[in-house]
C-alpha cells in the first residue's frame, strides 16, 4: 500500500554525494515528517510513496528533484570589510540575514584582495544525490497534525523550553 498524503512517515537515511556521506541519521532520532506537505524534498518524497514499514531502498535524487540546479550567476562580490572579524576561508559556510529578514546560508567561494565572492547555491545544488532508506514506521496523522502539518513527534514541549533552563531563544518570556 502507498503512502498517502497527510500521513506520518519516519525515516532512517544516509545521503551521498558520490563517495561522501553528507547527512545521515542512521542508528539516530528518525526522521519524522508530513508525507505531501513538501517538508522534504520532492525527488525522496516521490522516492518512497511505494514503500511500507520496514522496506529499505537505494533512491537516487536528480538536481532538479533535490536542491535544483547550480545556477552560477547566484553569486555576489561584496567588499571584504563587511567581514571584518571574520577569520574567512573558501568553502566555509556563513548566514546572515536576507532581505526579507529570513535568515540567509551563503558560501565563501573565492577570496580577493578587496573582495570577497559569495555563493548563495544551496551546497548540494546541482548534485545528484544517491538516498539509503529505511521506513521505520507510517501511521495516519490526528486531526491537530493534519491541521498543523506538525507531527507529535516534532512538537516541543513546553517543559523541554521554557521550564528549568530554558530561555527567551524559544519563545519564553
Amino acid at each position: 500500500m502507498s503512502i498517502q498524503d497527510n500521513q506520518v512517515v519516519s525515516i532512517e537515511y544516509e545521503v551521498r554525494d558520490g563517495e561522501n556521506v553528507v547527512d545521515s541519521n542512521m542508528g539516530g532520532a528518525p526522521l519524522v515528517f508530513m508525507y505531501g506537505k513538501g517538508q522534504i524534498i520532492p525527488g525522496l518524497e516521490n522516492g518512497i510513496k511505494d514503500m511500507s514499514i520496514g522496506d529499505k531502498a537505494e533512491i537516487l535524487v536528480k538536481p532538479e528533484d533535490a536542491y535544483g540546479e547550480y545556477n552560477a550567476d547566484a553569486t555576489q562580490e561584496v567588499p571584504k570589510d563587511q567581514f571584518a572579524g571574520i577569520d574567512l576561508a573558501e568553502g566555509m559556510t556563513l548566514y546572515g540575514q536576507g532581505e526579507d529578514g529570513g535568515t540567509v546560508q551563503v558560501i565563501v567561494k573565492e577570496i580577493k584582495d578587496d573582495t570577497i565572492i559569495i555563493d548563495f547555491n544551496h551546497p548540494l545544488a546541482g548534485k545528484e544525490l544517491m538516498f539509503s532508506v529505511a521506513i521505520n514506521n507510517v501511521r495516519d496523522a490526528s486531526a491537530e497534525e493534519a491541521l498543523t502539518g506538525i507531527p507529535a513527534e516534532n512538537k516541543q514541549e513546553e517543559d523541554e523550553c521554557c521550564g528549568t533552563g530554558g530561555g527567551s531563544g524559544c519563545g519564553c518570556h
